[in-house]
């Protein structure tokens, strides 16, 4: 996996949304395992003196120290990413972060879920359902719920790995926003590919019910 060499920029914007970041390891079809780093919080603003929008990634103790949550005027130094295939964020480290203005709470019906997001032990416990590109990008993008995670695939085990990045849900079950989208390839060196067509989800979300 090609490494770059990171440059430290500084970042102010008006937070979009702010969502776990997580990383899940796939290996042929019955092992897909979620570890949850954090959060990635995405912004419209500045980077480096460019006009754009873009994602930092933070940690969990930094959310709990600054709550922040959608709105917020934002800005600190960040270190861009070294990985290409396997970071999502745009901005890694972040640092000497500082909260310019704080947004109103408002009260919103769900879905989307505008909430402030919950540590990570609750994402662990709830377990996450495959979640389609499309809505990700759409109504879900802003949702406490929704995550693009960062996948590696045990290609060839303990020699090759493929990497890709998935969109999943924390969300209730009964969202009526949820859409599964395809079933996704799960390949493996001289064994093509198998599907995960969403009998992953169950066993992953099984301690919850329907509303949770």
């Amino acid at each position: 996996m090609m490494a770059y060499e990171p440059e430290k920029i500084e970042w102010r914007g008006k937070i979009r949304s702010i969502q776990p970041r997580t990383t899940v390891w796939r290996y042929r079809l019955d092992n897909r395992t979620h570890y949850h780093n954090g959060y990635n919080v995405f912004f419209d603003g500045e980077a480096d003196g460019v006009v754009t929008q873009f994602s930092v990634a933070i940690s969990e103790k930094q959310q709990q120290k600054h709550k922040f949550r959608i709105g917020d005027h934002v800005q600190g130094s960040a270190w861009t990413k070294m990985y290409e295939v396997s970071d999502y964020a745009d901005f890694y480290r972040a640092g000497s972060m500082k909260i310019l203005n704080r947004a109103e709470l408002t009260v919103c019906k769900p879905p989307p879920y505008l909430i402030e997001p919950p540590e990570m032990a609750v994402y662990e416990m709830r377990g996450a359902r495959m979640l389609s590109a499309t809505s990700y990008k759409g109504k879900c993008f802003q949702c406490a719920w929704a995550t693009m995670s960062a996948v590696e695939i045990e290609y060839n085990w303990g020699i090759t790995k493929k990497y890709r990045f998935e969109s999943f849900c924390y969300g209730p079950k009964s969202c009526k926003l949820y859409k599964m989208g395809k079933p996704r390839a799960v390949p493996y060196k001289d064994s093509g590919s198998v599907y995960d067509d969403g009998w992953m989800d169950d066993l992953c979300t099984e301690r919850r019910g329907f509303d949770d």
